[in-house]
């Protein structure tokens, strides 16, 4: 009965293995009897986890398998990293017996070693709690949103060749609150080159360009990439601009709803280009952004650009600069400016950011904290990544901490506090999250 027991032990590995993989050995029909030392070597690593599948009774009799079928599961065992001795002495005992069945197999099984990993699957659970306050002018009414939801986020990587890659980002988003959850939403997909220092991405893909104006919105198109500690990168697509003419804040601190440069499809051309250093202590790049769109007339609105109602076309001409400067391992001086030439206000937005040290997932008990003052123009930063705590449209002052509080476990928090700018009334954010990282 243990014979048995041991013949469908190994018969289910080699189905869970390989079971799809055609195979060119000489003789795979030659039965391992079933008296034979392998089927106990085989039985320690499957109970040791080596070999994957033991004690799953899926098939049933009792038949002897080939040595074909042996030194198949034998190369899985001998792909297995980080075993103990006494296993690794049983895989070389076995791939020593089996030498010529492995030597058929060969490439073939190199390459189902290789294809096992093809996809590469990272992601993060987000967890968030963001309460905001805007007062209006008269201080006779506030404007307080509280929110409590959760992000779930696939990055699947998939290995084309030895250049390039395929990469997504899936996002399904729910409100605790509310008890909703949505459907799951392809956010971003691209396909990326990598031949030494030339980069190639196409696709829907993210923004690579400075954090303060509209990076990390995904645009789709092309970004092509070359250099090393000096780097030139160049973007050219079309971009979702639906937000980029909704004005902040009215006169009275709430946000407004009229799309001033709202064409049919809410796109608009985008091109950039940018210069990068990164060298010893400091890292920095000078940025150009360009988009172009058009506006309705009729929803302009004059308290905002008055005089430019005949204006059919919209053009952002938006230049930055950043630079970060590490006095040491853990202090930080980062410094960020951007400037929107075509736009008649809401115009330059500036950020200072000093940062200590900093939570890194992979170390618990690492941790961090920054402080900083943010003066974010509605229309420099239409798409900033800063929204967390301060908003575009916003200035004040912001500070934040990070925490890994287990392995791939973090806790982040933010506050902010400042002004609308168009409307000068008072506004807070406060910002919790864990993230799970996997």
């Amino acid at each position: 009965m243990m014979k048995k027991t041991l013949i469908t032990a190994c018969t289910t590995a080699i189905v869970v293995g390989a079971a799809s993989t055609a195979f060119a050995a000489s003789n795979p029909f030659s039965d391992v009897p079933a008296d034979h030392w392998a089927y106990d070597a085989v039985a320690q690593l499957a109970a040791d986890g080596v070999i994957d599948g033991y004690g799953d009774a899926t098939f049933q009799g009792d038949k002897n398998i080939t040595r074909y079928e042996m030194a198949q599961m034998v190369a899985k065992a001998m792909a297995k990293k980080d075993v103990s001795a006494a296993d690794k002495a049983a895989i070389d005992k076995l791939a020593a017996e089996f030498a010529d069945e492995l030597g058929n197999l060969g490439v073939r099984v190199a390459n189902l070693e290789k294809n096992a990993d093809k996809v590469k699957w990272g992601g993060v659970f987000e967890s968030t709690y963001t309460s905001t306050r805007h007062d209006t002018k008269s201080k006779a009414t506030k404007d307080r949103t509280n929110v409590n939801e959760y992000v779930f986020r696939l990055e699947p990587v998939a290995e084309v060749s030895d250049h390039w890659k395929v990469h997504a980002r899936i996002d399904a988003n729910g409100n605790y609150s509310k008890d909703t959850s949505g459907s799951a939403d392809l956010k971003r997909v691209w396909a990326e080159g990598d031949y030494g220092k030339l980069n190639v991405k196409l696709g829907k893909l993210p923004n690579a360009i400075n954090l303060i104006s509209i990076t990390d919105d995904p645009y789709s198109g092309v970004a092509v990439s070359y250099g090393d500690k000096w780097k030139v990168t160049a973007e050219a697509g079309r971009i979702d601009d639906a937000n980029f003419g909704d004005m902040s804040r009215d006169a009275n601190g709430f946000v407004g709803t009229q799309d001033a440069f709202k064409d049919n499809d809410d796109t608009a051309n985008y091109q950039a280009l940018m210069v990068s250093h990164a060298s010893g202590k400091f890292a920095g790049d000078v940025a150009y952004q360009h988009l172009t769109d058009t506006f309705d007339q009729d929803k302009l609105p004059v308290l905002y650009y008055q005089g430019q109602k005949d204006r059919k076309d919209y053009k952002a001409d938006i230049w930055s600069l950043k630079g970060t400067y590490g006095f040491d391992k853990n202090d930080f001086l980062k410094v960020e400016y951007a400037k929107n030439t075509k736009a008649d206000n809401e115009a330059t937005s500036y950020s200072f950011e000093y940062d200590y040290k900093g939570a890194v997932a992979a170390n618990p008990g690492s941790w961090g904290l920054y402080l900083a003052y943010r003066n974010l123009g509605q229309y420099a930063s239409p798409w900033g990544t800063y929204g967390d705590g301060v908003d575009n449209g916003q200035k004040g002052i912001e500070a934040g901490v990070s925490w890994t509080v287990f392995r791939n476990i973090q806790f982040f928090a933010k506050y902010f506090s400042g002004k609308d700018r168009v409307a000068n009334t008072d506004a807070q954010k406060l910002f919790a999250r864990f993230d799970v990282f996997f």
